[in-house]
């Protein structure tokens, strides 16, 4: 095997093994010090990669396409686009083969080639994904959808790019609900919104004459749940997206919020608030009397269901502060796992199963981070005077938030990695906080 070839299998070798050992640090030897290097930030290197104009016979529509593509894999934080100028090809051609050489010469790991055209009512892209230092495809594939959102195909190709590259799902071809913030700061409008996993397309989904908060999508992307004060109390409410119907699940004690999916989509966890007690209660979305999952004198809340529906994490101030519980679905035998300096709050399983996020508040900051099902190897992304509300992207390896510097400003959405990287603003239209990340639309 020549150089460059080690070259580029070792850092694609490196990034599938960082990606793996996000949660759990691996026993042997190698892999634990490439999982180290990327956690750490130390020696990790984006993977080159070149994206050049596609063809089109519309060509607003084919660089449209790729100036997508070319921002979500630089956003990731795991490639590195390089600069179109010194391309020794301007414009892409799916049917040849290109001159290795010559993208060698610029230091390209990776080349995309892409055509892309309307038809009727679709949009079609053709890509082809190439290996550049072993000169060999990496994939070939047609993509299509409605040409009502060009977007979408974009952040399909980028979804293959990246997963083809790294051996993990991708997360661009999805979307984040969130609270849109307006008006002065003593009295903000707030309307449920969603937008594209960049930050485009957005689209207000109430009417802001009703206080909305903690948004949470349901696992097919069809519903949404969420807590208003539209009949005056505040109460756990469903919205159709595709009908805007909305419905309150009932009336259970005095107020009943932080509501979630289990993975299955066929109940919803909450808490109810009575009697000044506040416990976890669970059901199904058919109707009918909820069941009880905690009885205590504690405030139980924020409960998420691990992937598999068997486990469900809370946080309850059941011991004195606020902490993190793990206990089965049907309630009973909570254990908690936080144990570190602080009080932890909004638990939130990964998708894959591997971590659960959280907000800690310690030492005067707030600090969004991640640790095992079982409590260990508890790790701190991100820290400020307040941040808050963790969300997963589809594939467990990103984390959106919001964060609120206080003052005459108000909330604004970030995203993080697993490691703690690559932290970035996500813009949005108005303030915004809350945010839920949706599972991929294929």
């Amino acid at each position: 095997m020549q150089g460059d070839e080690m070259r580029l299998y070792s850092r694609r070798d490196a990034l599938k093994l960082s990606l793996a050992g996000a949660g759990v640090i691996g026993s042997v030897t190698a892999a634990r010090a490439l999982v180290e290097i990327t956690v750490t930030g130390g020696d990790f290197e984006p993977l080159p990669i070149a994206v050049p104009a596609f063809s089109s016979l519309d060509p607003v529509l084919g660089e449209d396409v790729r100036r997508v593509v070319t921002d979500n894999l630089r956003r990731s934080g795991l490639f590195i686009p390089l600069d179109p100028s010194t391309y020794p090809v301007q414009r892409g051609d799916v049917n040849v083969t290109p001159e290795f050489a010559g993208w060698r010469n610029i230091t390209a790991d990776a080349l995309v080639m892409g055509q892309v055209e309307r038809e009727g009512n679709l949009i079609r892209a053709n890509i082809r994904l190439w290996d550049v230092i072993a000169g060999q495809q990496v994939f070939g594939q047609t993509y299509a959808t409605d040409q009502s959102n060009w977007r979408r195909i974009a952040h399909i190709v980028s979804d293959a790019i990246y997963s083809s590259l790294t051996g993990e799902g991708g997360y661009f071809d999805s979307r984040v609900v969130y609270v849109a913030e307006s008006g002065p700061k003593a009295n903000r409008t707030k309307r449920l919104a969603m937008m594209d996993s960049d930050g485009a397309n957005v689209r207000y989904l109430t009417d802001g004459r009703a206080l909305v908060l903690t948004p949470r999508y349901s696992p097919n992307n069809q519903m949404l749940s969420y807590m208003s004060y539209v009949e005056g109390n505040p109460q756990v409410y469903l919205l159709n997206i595709g009908t805007g119907v909305q419905q309150r699940i009932g009336q259970f004690g005095t107020m009943t919020f932080a509501p979630r999916f289990s993975p299955d989509g066929q109940r919803l966890a909450f808490s109810v608030e009575s009697a000044g007690n506040t416990n976890l209660y669970l059901m199904g979305l058919g109707g009918g009397q909820p069941a009880q999952l905690t009885n205590s004198a504690a405030i139980d809340t924020a409960p998420s269901f691990s992937p598999d529906g068997s486990r469900i994490a809370f946080e309850s101030d059941r011991g004195g502060s606020q902490q993190i519980y793990v206990m089965g679905s049907g309630g009973g035998g909570a254990q908690r796992i936080s144990f570190g300096d602080g009080s932890y709050s909004t638990p939130v399983w990964s998708p894959i199963g591997d971590l659960i996020a959280f907000t800690k508040q310690y030492d005067g900051q707030f600090h969004i981070g991640t640790m095992r099902p079982d409590g260990s190897n508890e790790r701190v992304l991100v820290s400020s005077y307040h941040n808050e509300g963790p969300t997963w992207a589809p594939n467990g390896r990103v984390l959106m938030f919001f964060r609120d510097l206080g003052g005459n400003d108000g909330p604004r959405l970030h995203s993080v990695d697993v490691w703690g990287r690559n932290e970035q603003v996500i813009n949005t239209e108005t303030f915004a906080s809350d945010p839920t990340w949706s599972a991929l639309l294929g």
